[in-house]
């Protein structure tokens, strides 16, 4: 599908996961990505106005990605490593070419879906891991950082970590490695760029000069950052990123793409009021509409609920 009038008439969810973390009773077989599952985000995106979602499921929850992203959390103590290694080894159940292959059959079948990917982000690996990925046909690539070193920040298991290391100090760490990952241009989109506060935890420290290396090293390599309501949805109650650091993106002349990061059908475009009326605030009246890793601007449409 490339970019036109009609496919983007209609804002686009740009981080959207098949899968959830914690399954429930009558979720998914977490090996599987039938096309009638792939249906129900779309019939509720399109519910709430959406033109297009685009599928964006975790590099390391794909059984290929074991021997290139490491036993990276070795160097951590027994209490971090335990808990990053029950939780990566009972989620690494995927393998790329059924995922890829579920999402481009939407898309041959003319379903309004875009193929992506969320790269999980570590200096030490990130080339071979876009080598490893680099034969697929991905329209997205957002990157994330979930880890700081080892530490899991955003797993509630782990959260003893911030009160032993230090709030200021795992900030500190966290936003060190996310401007590493928007200085790469691995990517196309940051996702979740301060996601760091999503358990609550906030730091003693004014993190305006976080968010603004953040923001400039976005800008010097053309990488976009999402817009996302699923810090609505954590204890932190905030959209990610906090209105000071979207406003420090758009002085920086950094694009922007709009996101749920649902892990379920319903899910799909959920808060998008409230996304475009951050981004609003922050000074966009632009998004950012993609297809095969190409980015072209278009309005920013009023949204539903």
């Amino acid at each position: 599908m490339g970019i036109d009038g009609a496919r983007v008439a209609g804002m686009g969810d740009y981080h959207v996961h098949l899968h959830p973390h914690t399954r429930r009773p009558g979720d998914l077989d977490p090996h599987s990505f039938p096309q009638d599952h792939i249906e129900r985000y779309v019939a509720r995106a399109r519910e709430r106005g959406l033109g297009e979602i685009c599928f964006t499921e975790h590099l390391y929850r794909m059984v290929e990605s074991e021997p290139i992203l490491g036993r990276f959390w070795e160097g951590e103590s027994a209490e971090v490593a335990s808990t990053t290694i029950r939780f990566v080894t009972a989620e690494r159940t995927f393998h790329l070419d059924e995922y890829v292959t579920a999402v481009v059959t939407a898309k041959d079948r003319g379903l309004p879906v875009l193929l992506g990917l969320e790269v999980d982000f570590f200096p030490e690996t990130i080339d071979a891991a876009l080598d490893l990925i680099a034969p697929y046909p991905w329209d997205i690539l957002v990157g994330a950082v979930h880890w700081v070193g080892g530490f899991a920040f955003d797993h509630d298991e782990a959260s003893f970590e911030f009160h032993r290391r230090g709030i200021d100090r795992v900030y500190e760490e966290y936003f060190a490695v996310e401007t590493a990952l928007a200085a790469s241009g691995a990517v196309d989109v940051l996702a979740h760029a301060d996601k760091v506060k999503r358990s609550g935890f906030r730091p003693t420290v004014d993190p305006d000069g976080w968010y603004q290396s953040v923001a400039t090293a976005a800008a010097a390599t053309g990488t976009a950052v999402e817009v996302s309501s699923a810090g609505l949805r954590q204890v932190c109650a905030e959209i990610y990123p906090a209105a000071d650091f979207l406003a420090a993106f758009h002085r920086a002349g950094v694009g922007i793409t709009l996101a749920s990061d649902t892990h379920r059908p319903d899910g799909a475009g959920e808060d998008f009021d409230k996304v475009v009326a951050a981004a609003r605030q922050a000074g966009f009246t632009e998004r950012l509409a993609f297809a095969g890793r190409v980015s072209t601007p278009v309005p920013l449409e009023e949204a539903g609920g």
